[in-house]
Parts: structure tokens; C-alpha cells; sequence
């Protein structure tokens, strides 16, 4: 394995405009939440100051009960017993259980989260940084998860779907033969089966099959999960969530941001609802507030506001956050300062940041997680062959095809250069025209659009006369592009781990690893 080239997130059309701008400081609001060591000694300095001994000794024996089955590393049961020390933070990214980890990029969150926290041991020695990988275990979405995808193969299971996904268990196993006998002829395919194995035996539900894959693949680098669907977790949060349900205060003081974000971007990520709390019975449904009472929605259940504010103290693990209360919840019970998340999970994390300061806690540093692709040797070759740069595969592939087909011909060359000439004319004659008569001049301008027009015939038809001509070029970029892009997207996106770890082992985790940038979100490209 070896890298072809680094592309910053900035320089890629692919990324976001919200993100571009965040990661190059252009959102005043954002700049103390930005990746900077400055940035950091503030958040470790409130960190240590609002976030209480008690939590942190509540937040250790869950995840002593948590992990109690787990036969836990040295570095694993050393960074538990850190939890409870004022100097030892938190860095966090969090992901649904997806089958078998679901697409790649699930690996390389998870990676860069345990390098960052490295990376700030070595930048703040007085203090200490645990990697924390925080399941979803109460996301109801089972279609969304349920599956994964190789090169050859689609894999999915089925179960119940409705209630949070960490109980369910799953039903007929036999993707796990299927898995097999796909990469039985791969060099590390023995130990994928054993892993796949280990982690979806009959009886363990997707909490407990996923906690198994991570633990099996993150051990050494002392990484600890969470689940924050635990009763002892969300009793500490009761007075936010009681404050949700009376003042829905979530969507009031978002509402800034939110404006801010739809004026300037166009949409927000998500749209905070008037309540942005589930509960939980057999399934995972909203709560809503109408005529005096709290209703279930699609269930027929309903609260008086004492009978609700009751059932809270009573039964807080009924109560779910969704995926804008949920970092709320998160930064609430983790001594965290800072939160690696894909695209989407940064911009909606942006939406908060008021709330925050609201709820007097302290926001973390937002850090989009880095991308990978990996390549054969011989894509690497076709890309060369077409004289074209891997970046620009990362392009519009209309776009790609017609600088692919056009660029240096002779045809088009003459019919710019006659564009330009006519333009010059035009200006020249525009001049004098306005001094003459107003009607004259809007007679020239109009000309020059008609002509400027015929050009633009012109170069639409050489295109297509061209892509008639050279459909074997063409097909072989698009072949090419797809290749790179399966499924129309990012590779990350689509191929589950195994795809590389299956010729490669542990040594692929360890380069990723070694490669992963920290400071600057980047596409790593790769030959494997």
C-alpha cells in the first residue's frame, strides 16, 4: 500500500459549502470550535471546570456494566479508570449499528478518533484523552442499517423493525455462510470469518454484535463504547429534557442558527421539531404537545403535563433524544471536548451551538472526519492513460467527459477564438451605439445575445458529433469513473471494510491509521 495523493477538503467540488467554509475560518460564530491547540486549551479548561466528579464516577461504573462481558485490554481497562481523574478527557464519534460495520468510512471515524486523542496526549502531557465510540443504539431506522455491501455481494438481515435497533436480533444468519464463502480464498479471509462470527452469534442483538466487532478490531488502542440508552446516563439529563418537553427550548434557541444557515446555504441539515424527544415502548415514537396533553404519535398514549413530567423522574429510559438532542445528551455525560462526525453531522452539530450556551455546556470542537480511497494499480494506470489526474474523477462527470473529448481541438479552439473576437466587436459597437440612439444600442445588445447563441449551438453540437465519434474514449472514462465511484458515490460510502481487509488484515487498519490526517479534513487517495 502505498499514497498517490492528498486532497484538502477544501479543494474538493464534493464538499459541502457550509463545511468549506467552517474548516477555512469564515464562520465568526465558529472560529473557537475550529481545530486549533489554542482552541483546545480553552475547551480542556471549562471541561474540567463544569464537568463534576459525580458524572464522571457515574459515567465509569456504566461503562464498567457495559463492558463487564468484554475481556478488556490493558490500555482499555486503564483508560476506565482514567474517566475518573478532573485532568482526563473525552473524544467521541458516534455511528449506527450497521451490519458488519456497514460502508468503510465507518472504520475511519472510528480510526481517527482514536489518532486524535494520541495526537493530544502528546500536545497536553498533564493531561489524558480517551477514544470513545458512542453506538446508536437507540436509532429505530432498521432499513437504514441492515445491511452492507462488497464488491460482489449484498448482505442484509432481517428483524423487527420500529424500536430501537440495539435490541433487535437479528433473524436468519445465513449472510454470515453467504460472507464466507466469498472470501474464503482471501488471504486474511479465515480471520473475517471468525470475526463475523463472533459478532453475530445466534442470540446477541445489534448492540451486542456491534460492541463485539469494534471491540475485535479497536481493542489495542484502548477505545471504550458507549450506550447511551442507559438508565442511569439519562437520569442525569432529566431537567434538560423536562425543560424540552415544557418550553421546547431545543427549537427556540436554535432558531438564530438555523435562519442563518437557510439564508446563507440555502436549507438546514435538520429542522428541529417543537419536542425533539422519542419514547420508547415496543417502538421509538415522537412525543407531541396538543390541546394541554402529550401525545404519542401512532400510538394511542397520552399524558397530562403532570402525568408526563412524572413519568420523566420516574422512567427516564423511556425518553429517546433525536439526532438534535442527542449531541446535547452526549456532551452532558462525557468530560468530551471534541466530536469527529461525517459532513451532515457537522452541519447539524452547527445548528446548536446557541443551545449550548444556553444549557451552560461547553460546545466541543467539531472535526469533519477524513475520507479514504483505495485503488488497484491497474485504475491507477487506466486514469494515466487518459491523461487525466485522479482529482479530476472527483469532478462532474459530464464535466470530465467534455474537457476529456474537447480539450486541445482544433474545431473548438477556432470557435472560441471567433467568440472572443465577436465579443470584442460587439463592445466596440455597443460603445457607439448608446451615443447614438437608446432603441439602436438595445438593438446591438440583442444581436450580440442571438450570435453569442449560435456559438453556444455550435459547441453542443461538436460535443455530441464528438462523443458519436469517440464513444470508446467516452465509455472507458465512464467505466473508469464508476470504478472509482461505485454506485455513483464516494467508495467509502458503499464497500464495507472487508473489501480491503481481506487481502490486507490488520496491517490496512494500521496504515489507515498511519496515514490519517489530524489537523486538516483530506481525501487520502491510495494503491492497494
Amino acid at each position: 500500500m502505498k499514497i498517490l495523493e492528498n486532497i484538502n477538503f477544501t479543494d474538493l467540488n464534493n464538499i459541502p459549502q457550509l463545511i468549506k467554509d467552517f474548516l477555512r475560518g469564515d464562520l465568526a460564530d465558529f472560529t473557537s470550535d475550529m481545530f486549533s491547540l489554542e482552541n483546545f486549551q480553552t475547551k480542556i479548561e471549562r471541561k474540567e471546570n463544569s464537568f463534576s466528579a459525580e458524572k464522571r464516577s457515574i459515567l465509569a461504573d456504566c461503562l464498567k456494566k457495559q463492558l463487564a462481558n468484554v475481556h478488556l485490554r490493558e490500555k482499555q481497562t486503564e483508560n476506565l479508570q482514567l474517566l475518573n481523574k478532573k485532568n482526563t478527557f473525552t473524544i467521541t464519534t458516534g455511528h449506527q449499528l450497521n451490519l458488519f460495520s456497514g460502508p468503510a468510512f465507518f472504520i475511519y471515524k472510528i480510526l481517527q478518533t482514536i489518532k486524535t486523542a494520541s495526537f493530544l496526549s502528546q500536545k497536553f502531557p498533564e493531561a489524558q484523552f480517551v477514544p470513545i465510540f458512542w453506538m446508536a443504539t437507540e436509532d429505530h431506522d432498521f432499513e437504514e442499517i441492515n445491511h452492507f455491501k462488497t464488491e460482489h455481494n449484498f448482505y442484509e438481515i432481517r428483524g423487527e423493525s420500529g424500536g430501537v435497533v440495539g435490541k433487535i436480533v437479528p433473524e436468519n444468519l445465513h449472510f454470515i455462510t453467504e460472507f464466507s464463502e466469498e472470501f474464503q480464498d482471501s488471504v486474511f479471509g479465515t480471520e473475517l470469518n471468525l470475526i463475523i462470527k463472533e459478532a453475530y452469534k445466534l442470540g446477541n442483538n445489534l448492540t451486542e454484535a456491534t460492541r463485539t466487532l469494534v471491540q475485535r478490531l479497536f481493542s489495542e488502542f484502548g477505545l471504550l463504547m458507549i450506550d447511551g440508552d442507559d438508565a442511569s446516563l439519562k437520569k442525569q439529563i432529566i431537567p434538560i429534557f423536562e425543560e424540552e418537553l415544557q418550553h421546547q427550548t431545543l427549537k427556540k434557541y436554535s432558531s438564530d442558527k438555523v435562519d442563518f444557515l437557510i439564508n446563507t446555504y440555502g436549507k438546514a441539515q435538520v429542522n428541529p421539531r417543537d419536542i425533539n424527544l422519542f419514547y420508547l415502548t415496543d417502538t421509538r415514537d415522537r412525543i407531541e404537545f396538543a390541546n394541554g396533553n402529550y401525545h404519542i404519535v401512532d400510538k394511542n398514549i397520552s399524558f397530562t403535563k403532570d402525568e408526563m413530567m412524572q413519568e420523566l423522574q420516574m422512567f427516564p429510559e423511556k425518553f429517546s433524544p433525536n439526532a438534535l438532542m442527542r449531541p446535547v445528551f452526549q456532551e452532558f455525560i462525557l468530560p468530551n471536548l471534541a466530536y469527529i462526525g461525517g459532513n451532515a453531522e457537522i452541519m447539524y452539530w452547527l445548528e446548536l451551538k446557541d443551545f449550548f450556551a444556553n444549557l451552560e455546556i461547553p460546545f466541543p470542537i467539531l472535526i469533519p472526519r477524513n475520507s479514504f480511497l483505495f485503488l488497484k494499480e491497474k485504475t491507477v494506470e487506466k486514469v494515466a492513460k487518459l491523461k487525466l489526474e485522479i482529482v479530476d474523477l472527483f469532478k462532474n462527470f459530464e464535466n470530465i467527459s467534455k474537457n476529456l473529448l474537447l480539450n486541445n481541438h482544433e474545431i473548438l479552439e477556432h470557435l472560441d477564438f471567433l467568440e472572443i473576437k465577436l465579443k470584442t466587436q460587439f463592445s466596440e459597437m455597443k460603445t457607439s451605439a448608446e451615443s447614438t440612439d437608446i432603441t439602436f444600442g438595445q438593438l446591438v445588445v440583442a444581436e450580440e445575445t442571438r450570435q453569442l447563441k449560435s456559438f453556444d449551438r455550435m459547441k453542443k453540437r461538436l460535443l455530441r458529433a464528438e462523443k458519436i465519434k469517440q464513444s470508446e474514449l467516452l465509455d472507458r472514462a465512464r467505466n473508469l469513473f464508476t470504478e472509482i465511484h461505485p454506485s455513483g458515490i464516494w467508495q467509502e460510502r458503499v464497500y464495507n471494510f472487508s473489501v480491503f481487509y481481506a487481502e490486507e488484515g490488520e496491517s490496512w487498519l494500521q496504515f489507515c491509521l498511519k496515514e490519517m490526517p489530524i489537523e486538516n479534513p483530506e481525501l487520502v487517495i491510495a494503491v492497494i
